[in-house]
């Protein structure tokens, strides 16, 4: 969706890098890598982005290092169109991943609430199609230039697992978390 109203998609991603760590600068070729962009797309978009004076531009050590420009009148304003756009993305996952199959539990956690400690960031239990969740999944990092960390288990699993005491299950269990499905009846 972004795309469209800012016209390019390199600049889509390094504006929602840029945006989402303020303090850190980057140089061309990490950026190229952390947004899987190539190299002359990516200097094309930072010469606007300086231009435009979002971001800043600093040399050091043989290497030109971009940052956010704080000062920028519009990035507070930038960020939360940012953040709103990610909510339409992530529902956008949520509704296609219910679509798989017969998911019976579904909960965002980690990346999605800043539970850093959690050990992934969705977990699926039900019986879904594998392959479609990883379409699925794929599609959604590239969407927001960011590896996510997906959990999918039947439901036999995710009940065995619980009974046991796993230790995977119960730090997502008791780490803050976005349930948006929740089905579940123990099985066993």
């Amino acid at each position: 969706m972004l795309e469209q109203l800012f016209g390019s998609r390199t600049r889509v991603k390094l504006l929602r890098l840029f945006l989402t760590n303020t303090a850190t600068p980057f140089y061309v070729r990490e950026l190229t890598r952390k947004i899987d962009e190539q190299l002359n797309s990516v200097r094309r978009e930072l010469a606007n982005l300086a231009r435009l004076g979002i971001v800043t531009c600093e040399r050091r050590e043989d290497k030109k290092y971009y940052q956010l420009n704080t000062k920028f009148v519009l990035a507070e304003e930038l960020k939360a169109l940012l953040l709103k756009s990610q909510l339409l993305v992530e529902e956008d996952l949520v509704r296609r991943i219910k679509e798989a199959g017969k998911v019976r539990y579904l909960a965002l956690t980690g990346s999605f609430t800043g539970a850093r400690q959690s050990p992934t960031d969705i977990i699926i239990v039900g019986r879904v199609d594998r392959s479609s969740i990883v379409k699925i999944i794929e599609r959604f990092q590239r969407e927001v230039g960011r590896e996510i960390n997906y959990t999918l288990l039947t439901t036999r699993e995710y009940n065995e697992r619980r009974t046991l005491g796993d230790k995977f299950i119960l730090t997502i269990l008791n780490n803050p978390k976005v349930v948006v499905v929740d089905e579940m009846v123990d099985e066993i």
